[in-house]
């Protein structure tokens, strides 16, 4: 019996990523059987419902939806309801500024009858110019893996999220991001495990409006933030949170200097910048503070 994959795509006001999105995904080269899912988080504009809809004669069965609260975890709440309604076997998520190889499909399926993982992660590339800007590739070897770093780039087997209640996606981080890693920190309490597909590769590219030093420390402190809200809503025992301390306030010492000392480094002077916004990011989560990340677009 061939595998069957949704592939399941969130998208907010930016048509022309979609679009580009859309045909790489239709030129995938695989023998499984492929359905399109697409859920438009705009609920007033609806562009990239419209532009699905357009998209007469597409090579796999393509359905878009509405997802009316805002909020990428309501989106891909949204993505998850209406996947589990077909009879797909695993469900793929990609997000609506990468695009995949064509073999990004046939990869993931072997690297999930090889691992036997409940969730698989592949790699996104963004390139030499994004990496010099700071934006380094999300990689890692293939195999099994502890956790894994995003939702951006998923392969999920259909019984795990059969066996989770709704919400799969907490909305508390309807705006914040962190709504990935707390999915993550639930399904390893619960037993599941995981693994990277380094060739299960999509591409992803930089805005312009997240190509400088400001973006990227804003990123920073975003995902210090999340992480840190994610890490108390599972009330962490006191040695976790005396560990997170320490590094919180390792990395507001050492780095100020460090930063000083890299300041000549176009290529590494970020790094430790990144570190401080980071730390800064949870130090203010742990004081009640939440940053919207996602209250803001990048891209068309």
């Amino acid at each position: 019996m061939r595998d069957s994959v949704i592939i399941c795509i969130p998208t907010f006001k930016r048509p022309k990523m979609l679009a580009r999105l859309l045909d790489k995904v239709a030129a995938l080269e695989t023998d499984a059987d492929v359905s399109v899912l697409v859920a438009d988080n705009d609920a007033e504009g609806q562009a990239g419902f419209d532009l699905c809809n357009a998209m007469q004669g597409y090579r796999w069965p393509l359905t878009a939806v509405i997802a009316e609260k805002r909020g990428i975890a309501q989106v891909r709440n949204t993505l998850i309801e209406h996947a589990l309604k077909t009879d797909a076997r695993f469900i793929a998520m990609i997000d609506d500024d990468e695009w995949p190889q064509k073999d990004w499909i046939s990869q993931f399926l072997k690297g999930a009858h090889e691992t036997r993982a409940d969730v698989l992660q592949g790699s996104i590339l963004f390139g030499q110019e994004s990496a010099a800007d700071g934006h380094g590739d999300i990689r890692r070897p293939t195999g099994p893996i502890a956790m894994l770093q995003g939702a951006g780039n998923l392969l999920i087997r259909r019984a795990v999220l059969t066996e989770m209640t709704a919400p799969w996606f907490d909305p508390q981080f309807a705006l914040s991001g962190g709504e990935d890693q707390d999915f993550f920190f639930r399904l390893q309490r619960a037993g599941k495990r995981f693994a990277w597909v380094d060739e299960a590769r999509a591409h992803g590219d930089v805005p312009d409006t997240r190509a400088n030093l400001g973006w990227l420390l804003r990123r920073a402190y975003s995902v210090g933030n999340s992480d840190m809200r994610v890490l108390l809503k599972h009330q962490p025992g006191p040695a976790r949170l005396a560990a997170e301390i320490m590094k919180i306030a390792g990395s507001l010492l050492l780095s100020p200097p460090a930063a000083a000392i890299l300041a000549i480094s176009p290529n590494r002077r970020a790094i430790p910048l990144q570190k401080l916004f980071r730390a800064a990011g949870k130090l203010s989560a742990m004081f009640g503070a939440r940053y919207n990340e996602y209250a803001v677009v990048h891209g068309e």
